[in-house]
């Protein structure tokens, strides 16, 4: 799959690291989506925690990871869950750093600058 085709999703540091790292399964916002599928995790430039992300080495300003979202929910069991909507988060992995700007929403990433080779990956099996 070719990643440069990919939406992506900005989301807050250290929360693109549960994600990746530490079974995150949701991710909370204020506003529910009916996209389905394939998004690209972009870590903002402005963490939640700056101290704690420098001690874990988070990347910041850039595209971190590829994840799936298979529902949007207002209720659900799982920890991470605070609401008021839940995107459901399965097939979440880590790709190389690619830095970029991010936007609110789902938005389209300019990835000029990537690497070719990046774009032949195939981030989601």
């Amino acid at each position: 799959m070719d990643i440069s085709t990919l939406p992506a999703l900005s989301i807050r540091q250290p929360w693109c690291h549960y994600i990746l790292n530490a079974g995150k399964d949701v991710e909370n916002r204020t506003w529910p989506t009916r996209f389905r599928g394939p998004v690209l995790i972009h870590a903002g430039k402005t963490p939640e925690d700056a101290a704690y992300c420098r001690r874990i080495g988070a990347p910041l300003g850039g595209i971190v990871g590829v994840m799936e979202i298979v529902d949007c929910v207002t209720a659900s069991s799982s920890e991470w869950f605070c609401g008021p909507y839940g995107f459901v988060i399965a097939n979440a992995r880590p790709l190389p750093f690619i830095p970029c700007r991010g936007a609110l929403g789902f938005f389209k990433p300019d990835l000029t600058a990537a690497a070719p080779q990046l774009f032949q990956e195939a981030p989601y099996a």
